[in-house]
């Protein structure tokens, strides 16, 4: 029987712009991940990736728990992206990187 615990409902907010996309799996890192109030470290669909700064080449499609360590998580791309819906802002240096090193685009919507 295997075992099954309830961390909740979760939330997650549409931040794409077109159903076609390309994701791959990438070894999502635990370092800088802050716990929640449960104690899991959950890196949010919508994060740049590796980071916010400008080694970022993708953006996070799901969210990935890293409570164990280091987890194979999705990554997009290529992409239209609705920027405003991202759970995190991001930093001009990560726009920059994204446009350089993937196929992600930013929609805006008005």
């Amino acid at each position: 029987m295997p075992y099954v615990k309830d961390y909740g409902k979760v939330e997650q907010i549409n931040f794409l712009a077109s159903a076609k996309y390309i994701a791959y799996t990438y070894q999502i890192d635990d370092t800088g991940v802050t716990p929640d109030a449960q104690g899991r470290k959950i890196v949010p669909a919508g994060s740049a990736y590796p980071a916010n700064d400008a080694t970022a080449f993708g953006i996070t499609l799901t969210d990935t728990d890293v409570t164990e360590g280091p987890a194979p998580g999705s990554v997009l791309v290529d992409a239209w992206i609705l920027e405003a819906r991202l759970p995190v802002t991001l930093t001009t240096e990560a726009k920059t990187a994204l446009a350089a090193k993937s196929n992600i685009k930013f929609k805006v919507v008005v």
